[in-house]
């Protein structure tokens, strides 16, 4: 059974899980955002799109992001706010979380330096928040954009997610043409990791 994601339960509770680039440099910048032609890891944008956690690696990663964008959280704050995110009725998780791995995670989560960022995909487009543009429009300009650079496992990640959230299956082929290049491309640039998270979020619709 999908559950709706309960945003509202994080939004009472003043929960940041978004953050633009604090001191990466746009290359360029447009009304619907910014391009970073060498990319940027300082965009964190949980919960952005439909996909949900469907992983014990992704939810330990969101965790120690909402830890590190919340340096005031003190840890009951982060133990109430842990149990919402794992609670799958709450629509985060695509899975049961149990009360022992929740509270191993969020250990483990508490022991991190907080003066080191969590590793993040690489960002090279990111889109203003209210841009107002729907996901073939943002599919359009990640083609436009991407066709003049060299293609990254971000750009097909993007694509990925914005292909998901139209509610269609994401195939090869169907990448290769909405960023303009070859199958044979996407293959080459498309590493492991990538390839299961294609097949989870596809099991997701």
């Amino acid at each position: 059974m999908q559950y709706e994601r309960n945003l509202e339960s994080l939004n009472k509770r003043h929960v940041i899980y978004r953050r633009d680039p604090i001191t990466d440099e746009p290359t360029e910048q447009f009304h619907w955002g910014n391009f970073y032609k060498d990319g940027t890891h300082q965009c964190y944008t949980l919960f952005n799109s439909k996909a949900k956690i469907n992983t014990y690696k992704s939810l330990k990663w969101h965790l120690y992001v909402l830890w590190y964008l919340n340096p005031k959280m003190d840890p009951d704050e982060f133990e109430a706010v842990s149990k919402i995110i794992c609670t799958k009725m709450n629509g985060f998780v695509t899975f049961e979380v149990s009360p022992a791995a929740r509270e191993n995670m969020n250990y483990d989560v508490s022991m991190t330096d907080l003066e080191k960022p969590p590793p993040n995909k690489l960002r090279k487009i990111i889109f203003k928040e209210h841009c107002k543009l729907d996901v073939s429009q943002k599919l359009s300009i990640v083609g436009q954009m991407v066709g003049k650079k060299k293609l990254s496992e971000s750009e097909i990640y993007d694509a990925m997610i914005m292909v998901h959230d139209k509610g269609e299956k994401i195939s090869i082929s169907k990448l290769s043409i909405l960023l303009r290049c070859s199958t044979r491309t996407i293959y080459r640039n498309m590493g492991n990791e990538l390839t299961k998270e294609k097949e989870l979020l596809n099991q997701e619709l």
